[in-house]
């Protein structure tokens, strides 16, 4: 009965987040960060790097230019649900000019930050594979094919696939992001505080 009375009072109590631990975690979090971005500032390439459930975040540039592109349908998280519509592209080589990518966190102190990588010289990528649910910008095709295709999995049912790709002007709201390698010559990573 007494080891009970135990378990009793301990599921009563509430508990809080402890501010020691917290900002421990956010500190070794950004020195984990700044490492990064220290290795890509001595080599300039990073391989693998994906980025998904952290939410939507922004990636927009000036011009992006690629080889072997595909689109199609699917479902997948984003930051307010676990199944969304969703397009994804890949393209096998790129070439993006003026990229900047953001993300707007809320910290849990109520305050907002803005996370930002720049690239003031052109990035090269290989190995591209993005999730999207929004696009806007100018798009030119080369070889475009839009295809259907006969099939009960709603995902496989349209493509479209062209030998080449460019969009100027653009910003997608991405929710996965993967590259097989990319070279972020010229990049700048700044934490800003927003109103």
């Amino acid at each position: 009965m007494e080891g009970l009375n135990m378990t009793l009072e301990k599921v009563g109590k509430v508990r809080t987040t402890s501010k020691k631990k917290f900002w421990g975690a956010v500190v070794s979090g950004f020195l984990f960060l700044a490492m990064m971005v220290g290795l890509f500032g001595l080599t300039g390439k990073a391989y693998a790097l994906p980025m998904a459930g952290i939410g939507d975040f922004t990636v927009s540039f000036d011009k992006l230019v690629g080889s072997g592109y595909m689109f199609y349908p699917k479902l997948g998280e984003t930051g307010t649900s676990d199944s969304s519509p969703l397009g994804r592209n890949k393209i096998d080589k790129l070439t993006v000019y003026g990229l900047n990518i953001t993300k707007d966190i809320t910290l849990p102190t109520g305050k907002k930050i803005e996370i930002q990588i720049k690239a003031s010289k052109p990035v090269q990528i290989s190995g591209l594979i993005q999730d999207s649910s929004f696009l806007k910008g100018d798009a030119q095709f080369s070889q475009l094919a839009l295809a259907e295709h006969h099939t009960s999995d709603w995902t496989k049912q349209f493509t479209q696939s062209s030998t080449g790709i460019t969009l100027k002007n653009a910003s997608l709201v991405t929710d996965y992001l993967f590259q097989n390698e990319v070279t972020l010559n010229g990049m700048t990573l700044a934490i800003h505080q927003l109103n």
